[in-house]
């Protein structure tokens, strides 16, 4: 696969809601995942966790159990893997950190973190969809969190069954910007 440019990978890369009912390669979920733990963490903790199901029987009760109710997701049945991301949630500094400043400095890690595996799959020729439709709970017991880890969203991996993306229409940087 020839490399993109940064920008063409960041503008081709979207929620992907179709799949080829196929496995998607070991080697690639372990790149992703590489990608996801050379993300920056605020005082380099890296709270984030991660647990990977390719399980038929497994990514099935991620579906039927831990998606919340009034949006069907039916179409993630042929996702080749479903990543859990969690936050660790016992790092003292970052629970001192959040009271004093307000800011949720492990969940904005996480977003990196994610970033950085959706973008490595784009780059593979993999779709993704992050999914923060879910019942923490449900995905703690499905994929055996200790209760120190927070889920907070489950992405789905696998191969695009079309190329055609759904490109939904994006704010311009011009219209998210305010130059001072």
């Amino acid at each position: 696969m020839e490399n993109k440019p940064f920008i063409e990978l960041v503008k081709h890369r979207t929620s992907c809601r179709a799949y080829e009912p196929k496995p998607v390669p070991r080697a690639h979920l372990e790149l992703m995942l590489e990608a996801a733990s050379l993300a920056p963490s605020a005082c380099n903790k890296q709270p984030w966790r991660f647990a990977v199901v390719q399980d038929e029987t497994v990514r099935m009760r991620l579906i039927d159990e831990s998606f919340l109710t009034g949006i069907p997701m039916r179409w993630a049945v042929n996702a080749g893997a479903i990543i859990a991301l969690g936050m660790e949630r016992s790092v003292v500094t970052h629970k001192v950190a959040t009271k004093i400043s307000g800011v949720d400095y492990p969940l904005l890690d996480l977003g990196i973190a994610g970033e950085h595996l959706v973008l490595q799959a784009e780059e593979l020729g993999l779709g993704t969809c992050w999914i923060g439709w879910i019942k923490p709970k449900k995905v703690r017991t499905i994929v055996g969190w200790p209760k120190s880890i927070e889920p907070v969203s489950l992405i789905t991996v696998g191969w695009p069954a079309t190329d055609e993306r759904n490109h939904r229409s994006r704010l311009s940087a011009e219209e998210t910007t305010r130059w001072i």
